[in-house]
């Protein structure tokens, strides 16, 4: 591994790291997720999974069950930036889990082009649609 390689390899390590604490953030109980979007080795926007917006910081029913208007730490980061001055066009998004099929589409259409994480998702069918259309996508391993 060369210099370089091995400067953005410590680099992606930081920015997962720094992922991980801001998923503390979130109340929910079956898994806290935290996200960092960098741009121009800036973080630019960072997001946890949670509820929207005006309800509870509840994320599961009595049942266990994550109720449907909780975001996923992608989103949160993604629409923060949304809502701001800035874009990500060429952006990383560092994520501790790596994104479902839905968050994958709204990083596709954000025009972020790198996608770091530090956990497998349940099913890989979001990072097949990433790297389907280019956008690079590399595990690492924080632990």
């Amino acid at each position: 591994m060369g210099y370089a390689e091995e400067k953005q390899r410590q680099l992606d390590l930081r920015y997962i790291r720094m992922a991980r604490v801001w998923a503390e953030n979130s109340y929910c109980v079956r898994r806290q997720v935290g996200a960092l979007i960098v741009k121009d080795k800036m973080i630019i926007s960072d997001g946890y999974n949670g509820t929207s917006s005006g309800f509870e910081n509840l994320c599961e029913d009595c049942d266990g069950v994550t109720k449907p208007y909780v975001l996923h730490a992608e989103a949160n980061a993604i629409t923060k930036v949304a809502k701001s001055a800035n874009n990500c066009d060429g952006a990383t998004l560092y994520v501790t889990a790596s994104p479902c099929i839905e968050c994958s589409k709204l990083i596709i259409q954000a025009g972020i082009r790198r996608v770091v994480y530090s956990e497998p998702y349940r099913n890989d069918d979001g990072l097949q649609l990433l790297k389907r259309v280019g956008i690079e996508c590399v595990h690492v391993s924080d632990k």
